[in-house]
């Protein structure tokens, strides 16, 4: 066949197979939009944005998961639930969130809607979810119009930037879940007209079965139906999978109940003859172009929904109240009131219970974060192997070395944390492993599982790598899940009064490979000197770190050894853990702590090259370049990079010490830091008032140079934060001719990124990042475990006073959660730029989780609605408030 022949041959036979994608949605499993996923590209340049747009979302179906608008879903995302909505002037039904590509935005793909995860409990027994949904015409072609028209120097134009909202001519609807059992989901949708007119909506509540049949020779199409009417209610429709079960949806309001397949409309993507009478985009045909022959007469299909029309005043407020269940019921509405009121109050006690004494505010800002990482738990569906082969489908020939083309054995089919569930479902691991840390405070069991996951079989790969995400499982993300595991171990052993060290000697294993997969293929020259590339830090070098420099010079990264420093230690301390009930991982121990040693001598500059990677004049770590003939550079950039060493710091007591003989003898081999004869870190065999011992990169000396840097708000601190790169590169940007890569530059940027280095809506040369403030302060903590109350630095912004180390950590956590605490002008820094957030009683308490935030003024930045790592304000909020617990539990 002829390479014309199979590509049209290829064509046809796509089109056939009727559609791609899906997404998850009950518990609630939820997502947002759908398209730019790599999982649905099938084009030969793998541009996933432009291969499956928004305009097509709603005429075809998904192969590898659902969307939808305020969704659930059950956890194999079989059967779905989610509203449609249409204001009477809208070209389609509002059926998912809108939002732009990368190539459309000028700051790179974000979504345009206001939606707000207002309330969940972690069982998903209640939860709570608003969208703001204007009455005018939404402007899709306005928003990327214009994004399109601005360059990266001016900001993003938003949906309230259009003026849309103006005269609040908006509905708010609120969807609310209770669970009466396990099978059994009672939901309320209240609507209310903000506006200043009567307004009519259309409110479709839907219900499908996710579209598996499409791919699957002679899989059996499950079936939705009319059920006979009853006493108790007004309507029902009947769902039956042959998995799954049955389930019935009952209706307690009058509407007029549509029918279709969840199938794609052949004709309208590609002018090809449809296989089905009934397609996906019939709802939309029959409620906006008035055919009534889109929808089956018949009343059955695989998807469903209720059609009803709200006709409401100015400032008026209606409910729409559903019932999903297994077993039929007479009267599925009787306890309806009771069960949303029931729920309601037990997440109220709930929430009281984690937070009992904090403030009104703090109390909902923790809450929101929290209810966003429950919202964000999202089925992700992808098997490499198959998506590599395609269905039905040859691939492309470009693809079958492309993308993911070394991750065949990948086979996912889980509930996992995302980072934001607006894009398509996707993770990112070293957000993940953050999530967690949150996650432990309210559902320690499903961050133990997600742990575990990273780390399976299905995903880790059988050389030791950890998928980094989608786009590309081959790329580098930092080496935190170790940290995420005793985070999660420790918050267990807290809250249940016993740690699980089963759950530990398994991730321990696991990570061994991980581990022995950066040692091996991270230190190129076999020196304990570590690349890594960009490490998700993206463009905050001076150069694209994940490019090769020239042959015979290398870059040793500050950060990549300080990570690594840091997995070793979180090693030792597992093993150590281990040790107190299985003796033997007294062995793993030692070499995990000699690991770090020769890391930190490394560090340090070995006996044999001296390049060491600390700059003393300067009292602060840098990426070396050197040069083939071995002469070393030092790169002078003050970022995170330098920063990262002082993650690697852990403290011991005697309770870990007390059956490793062994162990205690290699500390006292190397007291005071010692190795080969020259100290270079901190790990001394002398113990403080507690018997305890600090293992660390940075020592006494170095930590006080440091920390002048990090408090000096002309250098790293800002209002709000820690500064991803310091202000000093405001004027000082000019770092003259680097070896190997040429003349270089760089600059603070405190807000939106002036460069497409690694995409368009991440910058790390200057904004607020929430997980490496946080692991910077949970660094803090354990040296104050260990220094105590009397190691005090002066601190400028302060007049110079004399604080101790828990007291510096608190000034940061608290400009951390400041952007979120109203300020002396009762502003919200960051919404400091979106008006009804500030004075609006119908917005003020509600928040977006941004990706980053400006570092002088506050305001969110990158993804909107990314609550993932950001949802460490919980953490953070916490901190405040708890003064009850162990040491050991507040400094690690």
């Amino acid at each position: 066949m002829s390479d014309e022949e199979e590509n049209a041959e290829r064509s046809r036979l796509e089109a056939q197979r009727q559609g791609r994608e899906n997404w998850r949605l009950w518990g609630p499993y939820l997502a947002e939009r759908a398209w730019g996923t790599v999982r649905e590209d099938y084009s030969a340049d793998g541009e996933a944005w432009e291969y499956f747009d928004h305009s097509q979302a709603h005429i075809r179906a998904y192969r590898w998961n659902e969307d939808g608008l305020g969704g659930i879903c059950d956890e194999e995302q079989r059967l779905c639930f989610a509203l449609a909505l249409w204001n009477g002037r809208d070209p389609i039904l509002k059926e998912r969130a809108f939002g732009l590509s990368g190539e459309q935005g000028n700051h790179g793909e974000d979504v345009k809607e206001y939606y707000f995860y207002r309330d969940a409990t972690p069982s998903h027994s209640w939860l709570h979810f608003q969208y703001k949904y204007p009455q005018g015409e939404y402007p899709y072609a306005q928003l990327i119009e214009e994004n399109l028209r601005r360059d990266r120097s001016q900001p993003a134009y938003n949906l309230l930037d259009t003026g849309i909202f103006e005269e609040s001519r908006y509905w708010d609807v609120e969807v609310f879940y209770a669970k009466a059992a396990v099978d059994c989901l009672h939901i309320r949708i209240l609507i209310t007209n903000r506006g200043p007119d009567a307004a009519v909506l259309h409110l479709l509540p839907s219900l499908w079965f996710r579209n598996t049949w499409s791919w699957e020779e002679d899989s059996p199409v499950p079936l939705i139906h009319e059920g006979n009417g009853g006493s108790g209610y007004a309507w029902k429709m009947c769902a039956e999978h042959e998995s799954l079960g049955s389930y019935v949806l009952y209706g307690k309001d009058a509407a007029e109940l549509l029918f279709t397949g969840n199938d794609s409309n052949l004709e309208a993507l590609w002018g090809e003859d449809n296989s089905v009478a009934y397609t996906k985009d019939a709802f939309h045909r029959r409620v906006i172009r008035g055919e009534k022959q889109a929808v089956n007469p018949a009343q059955r299909g695989s998807k469903a929904a209720a059609w009803m029309q709200v006709e409401l005043a100015p400032g008026a407020q209606s409910s729409i109240d559903l019932v999903l269940a297994v077993n039929p019921m007479d009267h599925p509405f009787a306890h309806h009131h009771d069960v949303l009121a029931q729920r309601r109050r037990e997440a109220d006690r709930f929430y009281h219970d984690v937070l009992p004494h904090a403030r009104p505010e703090d109390q909902n800002i923790l809450r929101q974060a929290f209810a966003g990482l429950v919202w964000n738990k999202q089925y992700y569906h992808f098997d490499v192997d198959r998506w590599l082969q395609g269905d039905q489908v040859p691939p492309p020939r470009e693809r079958r070395l492309g993308r993911n083309h070394a991750w065949r054995h990948l086979n996912a089919s889980d509930v996992i944390s995302m980072p934001d569930c607006w894009e398509y479902p996707w993770f990112a691991a070293w957000d993940l492993a953050y999530h967690c840390a949150a996650l432990a405070h309210i559902d320690v069991d499903f961050a133990k599982e997600q742990i575990e996951l990273v780390l399976s079989e299905r995903y880790l790969h059988p050389n030791g790598q950890i998928p980094a995400y989608e786009w590309d499982f081959s790329d580098v993300n930092p080496p935190v899940q170790a940290m995420g595991a005793l985070k999660v171990f420790r918050g267990e052993r807290i809250q249940r009064g016993e740690g699980d060290i089963s759950f530990l000697q398994r991730v321990f294993h696991k990570l061994l490979l991980n581990y022995a997969w950066w040692i091996n293929r991270k230190d190129r020259d076999g020196l304990n000197l570590f690349e890594g590339g960009f490490l998700g830090l993206d463009n905050i070098s001076v150069y694209d770190r994940s490019e090769s420099l020239p042959p015979g010079y290398h870059l040793r990264q500050a950060d990549a050894t300080g990570w690594m420093a840091m997995f070793s230690l979180n090693m030792t301390v597992m093993a150590l853990e281990i040790a107190t009930v299985h003796g033997e991982y007294e062995n793993i121990a030692i070499q995990c702590y000699q690991q770090f040693l020769a890391l930190a001598d490394a560090m340090a500059g070995d006996e044999d090259d001296g390049l060491s990677l600390w700059d003393d004049a300067a009292g602060f770590f840098k990426d070396v370049v050197t040069t083939p003939q071995g002469i070393g550079h030092h790169i002078d950039v003050y970022s995170w990079v330098g920063l990262i060493p002082l993650f690697a710091c852990e403290v011991i007591d005697q309770r870990l010490l007390k059956g490793v003989p062994r162990f205690r003898e290699l500390l006292y081999e190397h007291r005071g830091g010692m190795f080969h004869g020259r100290s270079i870190c901190a790990c001394p065999q002398w113990e403080n008032g507690r018997g305890e011992h600090l293992l660390a990169l940075v020592d006494e000396r170095m930590l006080p140079r440091m920390l002048e840097r990090i408090l000096d708000e002309s250098q790293f601190l800002s209002p709000h934060g820690v500064r991803s790169l310091s202000r000093v590169h405001e004027w000082d940007r000019d770092l003259g001719y680097l070896p190997g890569i040429g003349q270089a530059h760089i600059e603070y940027v405190p807000g939106e990124s002036n460069s497409w280095l690694f995409g368009g809506n991440s910058n790390w040369r200057g904004p607020v990042w929430l997980p490496t403030n946080y692991s910077l302060i949970q660094a803090l903590e354990k040296y104050y475990r260990y220094l105590g109350p009397g190691f005090t630095l002066s601190v400028p912004c302060m007049n110079d006073r004399e604080l101790n180390l828990r007291e510096i950590a608190t000034l940061l956590a608290d400009r951390l959660v400041g952007l979120y605490r109203r300020d002396v002008n009762h502003i919200i820094p960051a919404l400091q730029q979106q008006d009804p957030f500030q004075k609006d009683p119908h917005w003020q308490s509600l928040y977006l989780f941004y990706e980053y935030f400006h570092a002088e003024t506050g305001q969110g930045l990158g993804a909107a609605h990314q609550t993932g790592w950001t949802a460490l304000l919980a953490n953070l909020v916490m901190r405040r408030y708890r003064r009850d617990i162990p040491n050991y539990w507040t400094t690690v």
